[in-house]
């Protein structure tokens, strides 16, 4: 197939080894989501929460295997708005990347809301606003530095969440018994708690949006994604025993704050103010790999005039496509002013689930040459997308099916207008 216009685009560096790229994907995952899913998925899955968080790592293991091939193959800046265009035709990847940016926009708001209701709860949206400005900026001055903050968020964020794993699997109150399945957990609520709990762990893709800028990408991207998701599983599996042992199923679905309300459970309430500090920086560290992932992906679809062309331009100095970020910036500064952050967890996670399912429909088109993956793996993950995206909320699938229908007629304008230039 050949090349499409694109690399008329200047490239940009790379600069990112292993170790960058695996925790940039950790600082994606292990972020808010893990200090605010667990509690409305509980409520969902009830006793079933486990099994839920095990449907959420297949679904998630099944997308980030075929991510990991397709970004091999497909070393280059837009992750599955690239490999759906490749693979699939042009309109597919373009509904990938309307996708992923729209709903990971919505992400960013939510993760800059979630910043500021940690830090100063009755200005939630004017820290918010602070938050975005600040990290737009820490991604315009180039990607070294933004590897080196998500280190520094990655590294508070475990050392938190250790914390919160210790006082409760050493609680005088826990109880082993909490953690068997009852008759409360039903099919549908384990499917809807574990589409939630997706949402915790969609942040590999953000390694293989920044797929330009890894050194090395053939190797190093299959390497970082299953290794990325791996950790970020152990994580979650080990945090969600901590509070299910303590709470129970009943008290954390209750719980506004499940893991401060798990330390207070536990006596040791001198961690709840390192449980809130941690979850402000989770959300800090999501929000600035979701600016990343989201502007590398409008410099993709920039790039073949899917968006306009002037957002594909890369800086001379800092190497990063500077007007794509500030354009990103500037939307979910707007949306982090106004919006609600519960709709727009949820709006995101359809648009994130129909992102991965065209992934996987992607690399279910690989050739055994290619390293194609097991055909189970993007069977599987198709499948799993499609029943979690159509498992969620109503609310959420109605506003994701109306804004992508809105993109499938924004694309459909665009080429009658290009059809009747070129006759």
């Amino acid at each position: 197939m050949s090349q499409p216009a694109h690399t008329a685009s200047p490239p940009l560096q790379r600069r990112l080894g292993v170790g960058d790229a695996v925790l940039i994907g950790l600082g994606s995952m292990i972020g808010a989501g893990i200090f605010a899913a667990l509690a409305p998925a509980a409520r969902a899955a009830g006793s079933g929460l486990l099994l839920a968080l095990a449907v959420a790592a297949v679904v998630a293991y099944c997308n980030a295997t075929s991510s990991a091939r397709l970004a091999a193959r497909y070393p280059a800046s837009g992750g599955t708005y690239v490999y759906g265009r490749e693979r699939l035709g042009d309109f597919w990847g373009y509904l990938a990347g309307w996708a992923f940016v729209i709903g990971k926009t919505a992400s960013c708001a939510a993760m800059a809301l979630t910043v500021g209701s940690y830090v100063w709860p009755h200005h939630a949206h004017a820290v918010a606003v602070a938050a975005v400005v600040a990290l737009t900026a820490v991604n315009y001055a180039g990607i070294q530095k933004s590897a080196w903050l998500t280190r520094a968020t990655v590294a508070v964020v475990l050392a938190v969440l250790a914390a919160v794993v210790a006082a409760g699997l050493t609680s005088p109150t826990a109880d082993a018994g909490q953690l068997s399945i009852g008759s409360d957990a039903t099919v549908t609520g384990v499917l809807q708690a574990a589409g939630l709990l997706f949402f915790t762990f969609a942040g590999y893709a953000r390694i293989a949006t920044l797929g330009e800028e890894v050194r090395d990408p053939t190797r190093t991207i299959p390497r970082a994604i299953p290794l990325a998701l791996s950790l970020t599983l152990i994580v979650y599996a080990a945090v969600a025993l901590a509070v299910l042992t303590v709470l129970g199923p009943r008290g954390l679905g209750e719980a506004s704050a499940p893991l401060s309300e798990t330390v207070r459970a536990a006596g040791a309430n001198w961690l709840t103010p390192a449980v809130r500090a941690g979850a402000a920086v989770a959300a800090l560290g999501s929000l600035l790999a979701l600016i990343l992932g989201v502007s590398r992906t409008t410099l993709a679809m920039a790039r073949d005039r899917h968006l306009p062309h002037v957002l594909a331009a890369v800086h001379p100095r800092f190497k990063v496509p500077h007007r794509a970020e500030l354009l990103v910036g500037a939307v979910v500064v707007m949306l982090a002013a106004t919006a609600d952050v519960r709709g727009a967890i949820g709006f995101s996670s359809f648009g994130v689930l129909v992102y991965y399912a065209i992934a996987n429909a992607s690399a279910w088109t690989l050739t055994p040459d290619e390293n194609r993956p097991p055909r189970i793996v993007p069977a599987l993950g198709l499948a799993g997308c499609l029943l979690l995206a159509f498992t969620l909320p109503a609310a959420s699938i109605g506003w994701g099916a109306t804004v992508l229908a809105a993109g499938i007629a924004a694309y459909g304008i665009r080429r009658v207008i290009s059809a009747r230039r070129a006759s």
